[in-house]
C-alpha cells in the first residue's frame, strides 16, 4: 500500500505542523535543562552526566522522540520540500512556549522580528513553490552529500567550541545542529521509501535507517550545546531557518527538487530579505538585562 493513499500531501501537512509544535516544546525543555550545566562542562562527556539528572532533559528527549516519529509520518505522506519548510513554525512556537511556560521575557521587537522571519520565509517558499523531484539517488551521490554535510557540521562545532559563551557560540552550534537535522530528514525520507517498498524488513536492512539515527543523535547533541551556549533568541533562529535551508538544498541535490524561476524570483528575493532581516533583529533584540541574567545562570545554576 502506498503512503500517498488516503490523504497524501494533506496528511503530510498535518503531521508537519504537529512536528513543529513538538520540536518547539522539546527545544524549550532542552533549554531549561542546558541552563543547569556548568560552562566548563559544555561540549564534554560530563555534559551527559549533568543532563541525566535533570527531569526537564528527559521530558525534552521524550517530546523530541515523539516529534521524530511524527516527522517520519509527515515525510511518508509528503515530500521533503513540502514538510521541512513547514517546520519553520517551530520558531514562533518556541518563543511563545518559552514566554508562557518559562517566563522568558520577550525582548523589545521580538514579536516583530519573529513575524518578519516567518512571513518572509513563507513568502519565499510560496513564490518558489518547490516541486518534488523523483530522481533515483545512487550511492555516489549519497557519499558526496554525507562527506559535505559531515565536514560542515564538524567545522561549525569546532569553531563554536573555541568561542566563549555568547551569541556567536550559540549560532555556530545551532547551524551545526541545523545541518545535521537536515541530513536526518533526508535520510528519514529515504528510509520511509524503503519501508513503503519493502515493509519492515526493508526498513531494517537499509543503511539510511541507521544513518538517520546517527545523524539525529549528533544533531541532538549539538542542539543541547547550542541551547546552553547563548540566548534562545539567537540559537533558535539559526536552528530553525538553517534546517529549512539545508533541507531544501538537500532535496535539490539528492532528489532533483526544483523551484519556480522567471518573475517569481522577485517575491522570492523579497521573502529572503525579510527572513534575513528578521533573523538579524532576533539576534540583536536580546536586552542587556536578560544577557546578564543568562550569564549569572552559567556561574550559579538554579534548580
Amino acid at each position: 500500500m502506498s503512503f500517498t493513499d488516503g490523504g497524501g500531501p494533506a496528511l503530510g501537512v498535518v503531521f508537519a505542523v504537529l512536528t513543529a509544535a513538538a520540536n518547539a516544546a522539546g527545544t524549550v525543555l532542552q533549554r531549561v535543562a542546558a541552563r543547569s550545566v556548568p560552562e566548563n562542562d559544555a561540549f564534554s562527556i560530563r555534559l551527559v552526566g549533568h543532563l541525566m539528572r535533570n527531569r526537564a532533559w528527559f521530558a525534552g528527549i521524550a517530546v523530541i522522540v515523539f516529534a521524530a516519529v511524527v516527522q517520519a509520518a509527515a515525510l511518508a505522506w509528503g515530500s521533503l520540500t513540502l514538510v521541512q519548510p513547514i517546520l519553520v513554525a517551530e520558531l514562533p512556537l518556541a518563543l511563545l512556549f518559552a514566554y508562557v511556560f518559562t517566563r522568558t521575557p520577550m525582548p523589545p521587537g521580538g514579536w516583530t522580528a519573529c513575524l518578519l522571519t516567518s512571513c518572509g520565509l513563507a513568502l519565499a517558499l510560496g513564490a518558489a513553490a518547490p516541486a518534488e523531484g523523483h530522481r533515483p539517488v545512487d550511492d555516489g551521490r549519497w557519499v558526496m552529500v554525507l562527506a559535505v554535510t559531515a565536514a560542515s557540521v564538524v567545522l561549525c562545532a569546532g569553531w563554536a567550541s573555541r568561542r566563549p559563551y555568547g551569541k556567536a557560540r550559540a549560532v555556530l552550534f545551532g547551524l551545526g545542529s541545523a545541518i545535521a537535522y537536515g541530513l536526518t530528514a533526508a535520510l528519514m525520507k529515504s528510509a520511509m521509501e524503503h519501508l513503503e517498498q519493502g515493509g519492515v524488513p526493508g526498513l531494517a536492512t537499509t543503511w539510511q535507517t541507521y544513518g538517520c539515527v546517527a545523524a539525529g543523535a549528533a544533531a541532538l547533541f549539538l542542539l543541547t550545546n547550542a541551547m546552553g551556549s547563548g540566548p534562545l533568541f539567537v540559537s533558535q533562529p539559526a536552528l530553525t531557518l538553517g534546517e529549512a535551508a539545508a533541507s531544501l538544498l538537500l532535496g535539490a541535490v539528492l532528489y532533483g527538487d526544483q523551484v519556480r524561476t522567471g518573475w517569481w524570483l522577485g517575491p522570492q528575493s523579497v521573502g529572503a530579505a525579510l527572513t534575513v532581516y528578521g533573523v538579524l533583529l532576533l539576534t540583536r533584540a536580546q536586552p542587556e538585562k536578560a544577557r546578564e541574567t543568562e550569564g549569572r545562570s552559567r556561574e550559579d545554576p538554579g534548580p
